[in-house]
């Protein structure tokens, strides 16, 4: 008996395949899609920070090397893949008030404009409008914590636009 299950144990891990687990995508890109670059992104909402336009795109690029088997293209729409953005709404407003009139929760809402253009396996051109938002209390200054906000705001609107970029959804 013990023979039977030695022999069946080393027939089924022979039988399997080698098989490697990644967190980078290999196979939702098509194969023609080597290299992308990113112009770095404009802005039309009156009161964003000069640097975040910079800051979310350098963002946009570490996510797309990082979670994707594409590579950096230095050169502005090099590539089979290139991303242009806007930034359309960076706004803070309150979303709690107590009966005092007082905000409790204030909301950081960053809104982007994203156009991918595709130059095989045929042109295309995907659109992405994506708003997020971080929660903070009013009695907090936010320019203490507004560096945290704007990691985790871009990190949410990168992950949108790699999803639409793999998922095309």
């Amino acid at each position: 008996m013990k023979k039977c299950c030695l022999i069946l144990l080393l027939i089924s891990i022979l039988g399997c395949k080698s098989m490697s687990i990644s967190l980078k995508d290999k196979g939702s890109t098509p194969e023609e899609w080597k290299s992308f670059s990113v112009k770095t992104f404009e802005s039309t909402a009156p009161n964003c920070p000069l640097s975040y336009n910079a800051n979310l795109t350098e963002y946009v690029k570490d996510a797309l090397q990082n979670n994707t088997r594409l590579i950096l293209n230095t050169t502005t729409g090099a590539g089979e893949v290139f991303i242009e953005g806007v930034v359309t709404n960076y706004q803070v407003l309150p979303i709690a008030i107590q009966n005092n009139n007082n905000a409790v929760q204030n909301r950081l809402t960053i809104s982007v404009q994203f156009t991918i253009n595709l130059s095989s396996p045929k042109e295309d051109i995907m659109n992405l409008s994506a708003t997020r938002f971080a929660d903070f209390s009013a009695s907090t200054n936010l320019v203490s914590i507004e560096n945290q906000l704007l990691e985790d705001i871009n990190s949410q609107l990168a992950q949108d636009l790699i999803n639409k970029l793999l998922g095309n959804w």
